[in-house]
Parts: structure tokens; C-alpha cells; sequence
């Protein structure tokens, strides 16, 4: 498997998850207008952990293990799966600006 090909369905899943994490914190979010800006922040912060996760995952798919992967040290392997989570933030943001933009249309309580 190439490099790219690899790469493909993770994209997808965080695009996905990108549309997703938005739409489920909704549920717990209330309506209006600084929820909506609090849910988007959140929304970030979750979709940073969760590519951080998925990096780490490809890593252990690869046969890297916890150990080698954090060999360097901890905080230098954090800030490494930070600096990919940001940089992954180019395929997954613009899809979670989408997801929050049409949240306001489904409230039922609240009017933009």
C-alpha cells in the first residue's frame, strides 16, 4: 500500500467526524447564538484530540509501538501529534465550519 493510498480513509474519517462531532454536541448544546460560538470551540478542541488520535493510530498501525513512539519523551510526542492535529485541521475545518453554520437552521427555541 502507497503512502497516499494509506492516507485516503483517514482523511475521509476525520472529514467525517469533522461533520459529525458538531452535530452530536448539539444535542447537549443549548440553542442560541453564544452557544452556537461555545459549541464551535468545543467542537475544535474535540476534532484536535481526535486527530491526534487517529495519528497516533496510523502510527501503531505501521507497527510503531507506544514505547518507540514515545521514546523521546512524552511531551515531545504530544507536541508532534499536536502538530499534525493542526496541520489536519486543514481537511477537517472547513467541514466543521459547514456543520456548525447549518446548526442554526434545525432550532426549534432559539432565531438566528
Amino acid at each position: 500500500m502507497t503512502v497516499g493510498a494509506g492516507l485516503i480513509l483517514p482523511a475521509i474519517g476525520l472529514m467525517m467526524l469533522g461533520w459529525l462531532v458538531p452535530r452530536g454536541l448539539s444535542l447537549v448544546f443549548p440553542e442560541g447564538v453564544k452557544a452556537l460560538f461555545v459549541l464551535a470551540f468545543v467542537a475544535t478542541l474535540v476534532m484536535g484530540v481526535l486527530s491526534m488520535a487517529v495519528w497516533l493510530g496510523l502510527y501503531l498501525v505501521q507497527g510503531l509501538t507506544l514505547a518507540e513512539y514515545f521514546a523521546p519523551g512524552v511531551w515531545d510526542g504530544l507536541w508532534h501529534l499536536l502538530q499534525l492535529a493542526v496541520a489536519s485541521a486543514l481537511i477537517w475545518g472547513p467541514v466543521l465550519v459547514l456543520s456548525v453554520a447549518r446548526l442554526p437552521k434545525h432550532w426549534v427555541e432559539e432565531t438566528w
